[in-house]
Order: C-alpha cells, then sequence, then structure tokens
C-alpha cells in the first residue's frame, strides 16, 4: 500500500513539474518548482522501485498517469486543445499501461520472471535462423 502511495507522490511531483514547466515561460521564479518537482518525483519512483515494484509496472504507471494529468490540466490551466486525437491517445496509454499490468501479474502468479532473451539464443539476421 505504502508503495502505490509512493507512486502517487511521484506522479503528482512529476505532473507538478512538468505544468510548471509551462508556467515558467512567464514567471520565470517557477522554475523552482521545476526542479524540486521532477527531483521528488524521481526520489519517490526510486522508493517505489525498492519496495518492489516491478520497474516496467511503476514506470508505466507512472509515465501513463503523468500524460493523462498533464493533457488533462494544461487544457483548464492553460487553455490547450483537449481534443478527440488527444483523448484517444490517452484511452490508448491506459490500455498500454493495463495490459503492462496483466502481463506483470500473470507471470509473478506462475513464479516466472520475464526476462530478456540473450542475444546467442536469437535467430541469425539472415533470416535463416543458422548462426
Amino acid at each position: 500500500m505504502i508503495a502505490w502511495l509512493l507512486l502517487v507522490g511521484a506522479i503528482l511531483s512529476e505532473v507538478s513539474a512538468t505544468l510548471s514547466l509551462r508556467g515558467a515561460l512567464d514567471h520565470p521564479a517557477l522554475y523552482v518548482v521545476v526542479v524540486i518537482g521532477y527531483a521528488l518525483s524521481f526520489g519517490f519512483l526510486a522508493l517505489v522501485l525498492r519496495r518492489g515494484v516491478p520497474l516496467g509496472v511503476a514506470y508505466g504507471i507512472w509515465a501513463a498517469c503523468g500524460v493523462v494529468l498533464t493533457a488533462a490540466l494544461s487544457a483548464v490551466l492553460f487553455g490547450e486543445p483537449f481534443t478527440a486525437m488527444k483523448i484517444s491517445g490517452v484511452v490508448l496509454i491506459a490500455v498500454g499501461v493495463a495490459v503492462v499490468e496483466v502481463g506483470s501479474h500473470r507471470a509473478r502468479r506462475r513464479g516466472q520472471r520475464e526476462e530478456p532473451v540473450p542475444a546467442r539464443d536469437l535467430p541469425a539476421a539472415s533470416g535463416t535462423g543458422a548462426p
């Protein structure tokens, strides 16, 4: 439970920093918020990973929620358009994160770790499959 609260902290810090970056164009003092926000975000994310949340899951949720919140809040705060195309992109991001999360849970239930295939076990680049 604590890991998920830390992840929320990472997301909110990152979104605050990103929105402040846009606001700093007109109010340079906000660059302080940008630096602090990104530092907090990465700090929180590191704590989430220390608590055992898989990197793909933590990063996927962090990035996706950041994109969704930033897009929605930039429309509200800065009057940026929130078009059907943006909404479609947000939905695709959410679906992608859900797929990563489901895949992570299935791998943990089977007691397997999803590891990359070593390069020596991949077929040759010639397309013949022979080394």
